[in-house]
């Protein structure tokens, strides 16, 4: 962890709208993930399995979640000189605006990095689920002499128009950069193919496709960048870095690309973050939690072990502290502290828990209000869905997003991209139908 040279930097995102309504109440990086995680884990934990150890955090939307989870999670040791730091977006005397771009939010904090013409700044989205070995992204920086590094991954040319594509020579330097992409035309002429693809192959096997699918290298939003490189791209009034400092750079500077070929997804709609969760149901799931020697770190809470009561589980994430009785739940991800009554049948669920076991004083207040407890009633049906926290569902209830019209939404549900999304501290009084149940 001795590496005071490099600092990481993370970024919170903006408003988060794709991900909306999970986001109306926390930023980005905040939202729950993989039953007793939160988004943020997952870059912070990449940085620490790197041996980099200091850390910020940049965000400016609704970041009280956020800073109690870190304060909570990330303590060290104070003689290693290790940190995570949130850097919220904030008026001085020179500017009082919000960050416009990923790049003006960097730029707004440079004074706050302490940084030295050598060191080395590593920049990370906070909204991406994968693993990766930033030293060796640092190593590759530094035996090419590059004054900016960009992790990369071969996708299908299909899939690359919402993120930025590179393109390389032969030796990995990159040559050209389109920042997403929508004409054909444009798309065709960055794909990899020849002699540049045999060489990515060669040292990166996973990243072969099927048949003669065509590819491209698109960027993953992760840089590394010299310091005083950084410095002087970002001495103007450019705001974002896909758009705007990494072209400006082509020709002028020494940038590499680094090809990373392992599992990588942006957690970036309700869609995706729907679909990363269920996808660690799987026998062997795409992303492993359980790498003890690369874990993923959170928040100890010293909750006790779930309890399952004579319930029917098959291919479930179910975290500690939850109760499950007398229940069927297939395919689903449950959180902390989720509790699940009897006859319910939860398919296709990720249901985000809670802060709080109710006190039997709590329920019989709750219920002199005629509000359902915490979690889910009794004889529900609950198929594709998001149960954010603290939600109340009542008795007898049946949830579907099929039949619903996309961004449907009451004062409690909401459905998008597919999904039917139980808003969190919602009330969903007993018998409530909604949509029609296909499983």
């Amino acid at each position: 962890m001795n590496h005071p040279e490099i600092k990481c930097v993370i970024m919170g995102g903006g408003r988060g709208t794709r991900l909306h309504p999970l986001t109306s109440y926390r930023c980005k990086p905040a939202v729950p993930l993989g039953g007793s995680y939160r988004l943020v884990d997952i870059p912070i934990s990449n940085c620490l399995n790197s041996g980099f150890n200091q850390i910020y955090v940049l965000t400016q939307f609704k970041t009280t979640s956020l800073h109690k989870h870190i304060q909570q999670a990330y303590r060290f040791d104070r003689f290693d000189r290790g940190f995570v730091d949130i850097l919220a977006a904030e008026q001085t005397l020179e500017k009082e605006s919000w960050y416009q771009g990923t790049a003006d939010a960097v730029r707004q904090n440079l004074g706050h990095l302490h940084l030295a013409p050598s060191d080395l700044v590593i920049i990370l989205s906070g909204d991406q689920l994968y693993r990766m070995d930033l030293a060796e992204m640092v190593a590759r920086h530094r035996q090419t002499s590059a004054d900016l590094t960009i992790a990369t991954k071969v996708l299908p040319a299909r899939d690359v128009s919402a993120l930025g594509v590179t393109r390389v020579d032969e030796n990995g330097a990159i040559t050209g950069f389109v920042e997403k992409p929508t004409d054909p035309a444009v798309i065709e002429s960055l794909h990899v193919h020849g002699r540049i693809l045999e060489a990515i192959r060669a040292t990166k096997p996973a990243c072969a496709t099927a048949g003669n699918t065509p590819v491209c290298l698109a960027s993953m939003g992760i840089y590394v960048f010299r310091a005083d490189v950084l410095i002087e791209a970002l001495d103007n009034t450019m705001t974002d870095f896909g758009k705007e400092v990494i072209p400006a750079l082509l020709g002028k500077r020494q940038l590499q690309a680094h090809v990373f070929d392992g599992y990588w997804e942006d957690i970036g709609t309700v869609g995706s973050f729907w679909e990363a969760n269920l996808a660690l149901t799987e026998t062997v799931p795409p992303f492993n939690f359980f790498d003890s020697a690369h874990p993923i770190y959170t928040h100890a809470r010293f909750l006790p072990p779930a309890k399952i009561n004579n319930a029917t589980v098959e291919r479930v994430v179910l975290s500690e502290g939850s109760i499950v009785s007398d229940a069927t739940l297939l395919r689903c991800v449950i959180g902390i502290r989720s509790v699940i009554r009897g006859g319910s049948r939860l398919t296709n669920v990720v249901m985000l828990g809670a802060d709080v076991h109710e006190e039997p004083e709590d329920i019989r207040k709750n219920r002199e209000l005629g509000r359902p407890d915490i979690g889910i009633g009794k004889n529900c049906v609950i198929q594709n869905a998001i149960i954010d926290k603290n939600s109340r569902v009542g008795d007898n209830c049946r949830l579907s997003p099929e039949g619903v019209e996309e961004k449907w939404e009451n004062e409690s549900l909401y459905k998008r991209d597919g999904v039917l999304i139980v808003k969190k501290d919602a009330i969903v009084p007993d018998n409530t139908t909604i949509g029609t149940l296909t499983i």
